[in-house]
């Protein structure tokens, strides 16, 4: 059931802002879902990055977008929490994965970042929603920059944060933080404390130098997504897509609709590189690098993100001629 609209002295909806839990079919799979505040809005579609839930767009930053006036959707992937696992594929063997490129050959996999795309667009089509102001995180960004390309029409602007644009000469993950993506994790069903040290131990290094990890928060969250449900083997299905996406960056040449790049300096991931190139190859593309952040969206940046999310919604506004709506001002960095 929905949650009561709440809201502050100043108008700005708080943590009891209305939210609606539901789950829909899209491209023949089951996707869950949040709604935040009011359907006639125009909406803010979340999406998540590899291996994790729409958890990790956390409460109060979904309630501090839907304060600023939009509807705000969130969603789990397939293969992570409440929506349709694909565990009855077989575990990535990366050994042979990586042979079998190297060999040019096409691995075989249980879907791609094209797939996950229209399972974004199936997701707004069971809401009803012709267009969507898209901002993904880290994969979610890869898979809002296909959906930017690929499906134009549905898109009303694009925040691409933490992302890449799979250019090939970019630079590589630092060889330990990748090193600790890829060692196969605790089964929680059998070790559960391990599962959730071993995730403290890669967050904790991929976390920014001016924005370290709260370590009791990160633990309550991974136990909040082990809650909903943990899909043993998503994150190789999702790595594998990630790799088999290769060079996005004719795609993003075709992007017209108003974007946003934001990355952090610290990012060990996808290093700054990889989200200049991004903006680089998207015309007219603003580009936001925040100073001391790594591979992740710290609450204490939340106001600056928001508010830059929100630039550029109000930019795709105005290129519309929408009546009333105000300029929008090119971001700042954040130091």
């Amino acid at each position: 059931m929905p949650r009561s609209l709440g809201r502050g002295a100043r108008g700005r909806a708080d943590l009891s802002t209305a939210l609606r839990s539901d789950s829909v079919t899209a491209s023949g799979i089951t996707l869950a879902y949040d709604s935040f505040e009011a359907d006639t809005a125009e909406t803010i579609l979340l999406i998540a990055g590899l291996g994790t839930q729409m958890i990790r767009w956390r409460d109060a930053f979904c309630c501090q977008l839907a304060a600023r006036g939009y509807r705000v959707v969130r969603f789990d992937n397939r293969d992570t929490g409440g929506s349709t696992s694909f565990a009855r594929h077989d575990g990535m063997d990366f050994a042979t994965f990586a042979s079998l490129l190297a060999s040019g050959q096409r691995p075989e996999v249980a879907y791609t970042l094209g797939d996950m795309a229209l399972d974004a667009v199936g997701l707004l089509d069971a809401l009803s929603v012709d267009r969507a102001h898209l901002v993904g995180r880290s994969m979610g960004g890869m898979i809002a920059q296909i959906m930017a390309s690929e499906h134009a029409s549905r898109v009303l602007s694009l925040t691409s944060i933490m992302a890449s644009s799979g250019n090939p000469d970019l630079p590589p993950p630092a060889p330990d933080a990748l090193a600790l993506m890829m060692r196969p994790a605790p089964d929680p069903a059998r070790d559960r404390d391990g599962f959730i040290d071993a995730a403290v131990v890669f967050a904790r290094r991929i976390a920014g130098s001016a924005y370290p990890l709260d370590e009791g928060a990160y633990r309550a969250l991974i136990e909040a997504e082990l809650r909903r449900g943990y899909v043993y083997g998503g994150v190789g299905r999702h790595v594998a897509a990630i790799v088999l996406s290769g060079d996005r960056r004719a795609g993003l040449s075709t992007i017209a609709a108003p974007t946003l790049v934001v990355h952090g300096t610290d990012d060990v991931l996808f290093p700054l590189a990889c989200g200049e190139d991004t903006a680089a190859a998207i015309s007219g593309a603003n580009w936001l690098p925040i100073e001391g952040m790594g591979h992740d969206l710290p609450p204490a940046l939340d106001g600056s993100i928001v508010d830059a999310i929100e630039r550029t919604a109000r930019r795709a506004m105005a290129e519309r001629g929408v009546p009333g709506a105000r300029p929008a001002v090119a971001p700042m960095p954040v130091k």
